[in-house]
């Protein structure tokens, strides 16, 4: 039996916009709370923290993230009171904040195990993260990785609309009874 959760969406650095599965995804669940940060280009780590944690916080349910890009990467920085109320993570195209001047303030990216289950999804071509980097991180985090063959940065720009692989992980975390079975049938 399921376990009603929160589903927690973590855009990256100047947002998902319509079209991104992270926004159909929000638009399509019940249960969905976007992040919005006050500035999407130049992002400051405490800004984005502060707001994802105020975020986590306030979810009615244990929380599933659902990050894509440098969400991932501030989903990493989290204090340990708001990462105790998640109960997965779903972490897609993380960034390398030290490839972009622009996302610097977010280096050094923490390689703590992270205290909740989590699958990281990753591109062998993704321009914004070497998938080396994106195992290291995966390897650092304890997390569960899922390597795409030539899928960019898993955007809207990279052909990525519903994105059903993504949505059996995200059901693999919210309902572990039926998830892995959705996964079966995509993959």
């Amino acid at each position: 039996m399921a376990v009603e959760t929160s589903v927690v969406v973590v855009p990256g650095w100047r947002d998902s916009g319509p079209g991104h599965w992270q926004s159909l995804w929000a638009e399509r669940l019940a249960n969905a709370v976007r992040v919005v940060q006050d500035d999407w280009i130049t992002p400051s780590r405490e800004a984005w923290v502060r707001t994802l944690e105020r975020t986590v916080l306030e979810a009615p349910h244990p929380v599933v993230l659902v990050a894509h890009s440098l969400g991932c990467i501030a989903s990493a920085h989290m204090g340990p009171e708001a990462q105790a109320r998640v109960a997965g993570a779903l972490l897609v195209a993380p960034a390398d904040p030290e490839r972009r001047a622009v996302l610097s303030d977010f280096a050094p990216v923490p390689y703590a195990p992270l205290p909740y289950r989590s699958i990281l999804v990753a591109s062998s071509n993704d321009p914004y993260c070497p998938v080396r980097l994106a195992g290291a991180y995966a390897r650092a985090w304890g997390s569960e990785f899922v390597r795409l063959q030539q899928a960019g940065h898993i955007n809207i720009d990279s052909g990525h609309g519903e994105w059903p692989l993504g949505w059996a992980l995200l059901h693999s975390l919210t309902d572990p009874d039926t998830g892995a079975e959705s996964v079966r049938s995509v993959a």
